[in-house]
């Protein structure tokens, strides 16, 4: 990945989620009623007391919830008992003109204990729902074994070893392997498994000397974006003393004296004296770069840079392959735009170590791009002559080259394609450009010369993702990963120092367990409200018929420039296969599927095309013949948990289910907490009077209405789980937990006989964060509740 993206992709067994900020190189229920006196058959499966059944121990075993849950209607409806926290009718906000009431705030204190027993209370009632869906046992086990299959990382050299990543299949984290040959065993070098009994410290992010002498590791507990950064002495695998506090959203680039390596991080929180950190909501200003000298305390580090004027930006750095350059990239927010500065560290008089004796000064970076109109992304340098990734001018990007040594001259190294995305290029064999391209959300990879942009060749690609490609530019081969809808993962290499590519096989993913080739994957143009078409693929059995009777599982994302490429997810052919789902992968505007202009038309004032989008492609699965309405489930997480939250607003007669993992609720306020600040760039902000007037119209929290007082006497909001977790410090948790007690009070417990008889649940995750880095059994376990209430509220019938 590039950097921080507020994202959710869903690559191997299910939810990775990384709501808004870095985007990163190489490079995620119950009932539906319809009338006061009709229950539909998943509420019968679900609902089976009524006023004069009083034999729970019956009825329970038929699949009812525990009478503490349940409230009888005189309709002879059981409804659910929901957990009341009192709302402060008083807190209103008058923003430009607006009086706009927040009665929920005082959730916003995740230590208060009006948060915690309200937390306590729905974790309760949620556990009471999930105890009564019948394939939840049957799930877990299918899933567990379908998932228990080795992953690896590409290979990469450092010095004259290679490295990888491996889990052999439930290992809560990968383990980090070392070798001298690819033929030969790895040996472990790092494994994140001994730090921690239950797996929730996980290894964040690592970096090695150039000579792989040492390597640089950051270290996350509990899912938390903050990460503490270790290093380690690789020929012994001795642990140094070095130890930095308070890195988040950092970059490390070792010089090649390998002395020391820079990194970035805030200054130290205060509030609340941080007890937990990971839980709090602090706003994150004021990102620095650092640099830290091997074998000395984080007091000593030289700071390098900080922008005093600008407390919202943020930067990383990298060194140049030949280590004399550090480039600095500074950016605003979430956009891909950012301002390119340099140092040469060469011409440094007393290398580092002056700063060390002078700590006033910061390092003497030189401004080659000052604004953000675009964004560069390094690619390779020949001493002064440097080749970046852009979309200057370009919204599909190109490659461009400038001499820094005369910084008003740029000449394109190779052009913006007309149709297909430029995502990436890397240099390998001294002068040749491995290149990416997206093509109708399918990768292309090609190689090109480094001078003069000249295509040399297109490598053979079956329809799917490029998800790693790993190389050097004095190494004559590279490594490339890919993966599909149906294909966990076949790792290649490639050699080119006969001039012409050879290509072979290094490692095919096996997977047991799960027959894919049952399996078919179609890619389908739907028309959106204004005719716009989007691409959806669906992964559904051949053999199904199209006769509406199918469960439906739609995913979408859409924002940040982040892109829906076929990804490989066990759970969701574990749906296919034995619920005879149908998956659609929406690849809606806001995406980076076809460039900034699909992008920006999925942003800021276009945000509502987003929504239009995704309900398109839920209505096209309704009248294709998929599947119907109450049994159409949407998910996404963070920007993807706004989406479903915006459209069961606007839709809820369109779906029978929603799962809205860790999202981005109230649109009036997400910019005070952590690192919502960063989002501004595809939200706006609700400071500002027009863009205010844009967030109001779908923020999720403000627009929850009784869709029977509108004239639709049978709709209700379909059944609805909302997904966060304690430690989730990128969409803090207060975003979920607002709207689900305005959702509970406005369709439930404000009413006597509600038509919303549908539950409205939240699973409230423990030592857990916005999704990077949990451990395999939490990710089993999530999967396994959200896809049992799925399941449940779909009346979907499991099939062996």
């Amino acid at each position: 990945m590039r950097h921080l993206v507020l994202l959710s992709s869903n690559a191997q067994l299910g939810h990775s989620h990384f709501p808004c900020f870095f985007r990163t190189k190489n490079v995620l229920e119950l009932i539906r009623i319809q009338s006061r006196k009709t229950v539909s058959s998943a509420q019968e499966r679900l609902l089976t007391v009524t006023l004069k059944s009083k034999n729970f121990g019956t009825t329970r075993a038929m699949g009812s919830l525990p009478e503490s849950d349940l409230s009888p209607s005189t309709a002879g409806v059981i409804r659910l008992k929901y957990p009341k926290v009192g709302r402060d009718e008083t807190c209103k906000d008058v923003i430009h003109g607006r009086e706009v009431p927040d009665p929920y705030r005082q959730l916003e204190d995740p230590k208060a204990e009006v948060t915690k027993a309200f937390v306590k209370s729905q974790v309760q009632l949620t556990k009471s729902v999930l105890s009564i869906c019948d394939s939840k046992d049957k799930l877990r086990e299918k899933i567990t074994a379908s998932y228990d299959y080795p992953k690896f990382s590409c290979p990469y050299r450092r010095g004259n070893k290679y490295l990888y990543t491996h889990n052999t299949g439930l290992q809560a984290q990968s383990v980090l392997y070392m070798q001298e040959m690819l033929d030969e065993d790895g040996e472990v070098l790092l494994d994140p498994n001994t730090w921690s009994e239950d797996g929730t410290i996980s290894l964040a992010h690592m970096k090695f000397s150039e000579d792989a002498a040492y390597l640089a590791y950051g270290q996350s507990a509990s899912g938390s974006d903050w990460i503490t950064i270790k290093v380690m002495r690789v020929a012994d695998r001795v642990v140094q003393s070095d130890t930095l506090s308070w890195a988040k959203f950092s970059s490390l680039a070792w010089t090649h004296d390998h002395k020391g390596f820079f990194y970035n991080r805030y200054p130290e929180p205060t509030k609340n004296g941080l007890e937990d950190a990971g839980t709090e909501t602090e706003t994150n200003l004021f990102h620095e770069l650092y640099y830290h000298f091997l074998g000395t305390d984080q007091a000593e580090d030289i700071l390098c840079w900080r922008d005093s004027e600008h407390a919202h930006w943020f930067s990383r750095a990298e060194v140049t392959h030949d280590g004399q350059y550090l480039v600095l990239s500074v950016e605003e927010g979430c956009d891909p735009v950012n301002r390119l500065y340099y140092c040469d560290l060469s011409t440094l008089p007393r290398g580092l170590e002056g700063f060390r004796q002078n700590k006033e000064l910061q390092l003497p970076f030189v401004k080659l791009v000052d604004n953000f109109d675009a964004q560069y992304e390094l690619v390779a340098n020949e001493g002064s002559v440097f080749t970046f990734l852009t979309n200057m001018d370009a919204p599909r990007y190109k490659l461009t080259r400038v001499d820094v040594n005369y910084p008003s001259s740029w000449e394109d190294v190779i052009a913006e394609s007309e149709s297909d995305v430029l995502t990436s290029a890397d240099l390998v064999n001294g002068r040749n450009l491995v290149v990416c391209y997206m093509s109708d959300v399918k990768h292309v990879l090609k190689v090109h010369d480094l001078r003069s942009g000249e295509l040399l060749h297109t490598l053979p690609l079956e329809i799917g993702s490029v998800s790693e490609i790993a190389g050097r530019p004095e190494d004559p081969d590279f490594f490339y990963s890919f993966t599909s809808f149906l294909t966990p993962g076949i790792i290649y290499r490639c050699d080119l120092s006969t001039g012409t590519p050879d290509i072979t096989v290094l490692r095919e993913i096996p997977i047991k367990n799960l027959d894919r080739s049952m399996f078919e994957t179609r890619q389908v143009f739907v028309p959106s409200k204004d005719g716009n078409n989007v691409p959806m693929f669906v992964v559904a059995r051949k053999d199904m018929v199209l006769n509406g009777n199918h469960p439906a599982l739609l995913y979408g994302y859409g924002g940040f420039n982040v892109s829906l490429t076929p990804s490989f997810s066990v759970s969701r052919l574990v749906l296919a296969q034995h619920f005879g789902a149908v998956i659609g992968i929406a690849n809606i505007r806001g995406g980076g599927e076809y460039g900034e202009e699909w992008h920006k038309a999925g942003s800021l004032a276009n945000k509502q095309n987003c929504f239009d989008d995704f309900i398109a492609c839920g209505e096209y699965l309704v009248k294709a013949g998929y599947t119907r309405n109450e049994n159409l489930c949407i998910e996404g997480g963070s920007n993807g948990g706004l989406l479903v939250a915006a459209c069961i607003n606007q839709r809820p007669d369109l779906f029978g289910c929603a799962l809205a993992h860790v999202g981005v609720m109230d649109m009036l306020r997400f910019h005070k907490f952590t690192i919502g600040h960063a989002w501004t760039s595809d939200y706006g902000c609700a400071d500002i009077a027009e863009e205010f007037d844009w967030l109001i119209k779908y923020s999720p929290l403000h627009n929850v209405r009784r869709p029977w007082e509108n004239g639709s006497k049978s709709v209700q909001y379909p059944s609805t789980m909302l997904l966060t977790a304690d430690h989730d410090d990128r969409v803090v948790p207060l975003h979920s937990l607002k709207l689900l007690a305005t959702l509970q009070h406005e369709l439930c417990t404000s009413l006597d006989n509600s038509l919303q008889t549908n539950p409205i649940i939240a699973r409230i995750d423990t030592k857990a964060g916005h999704g990077s880095g949990r451990p395999t059994k939490k990710i089993i376990d999530e999967l396994v509740d959200s896809y049992s209430f799925f399941a449940k509220m779909t009346a979907s019938t499991w099939i062996d």
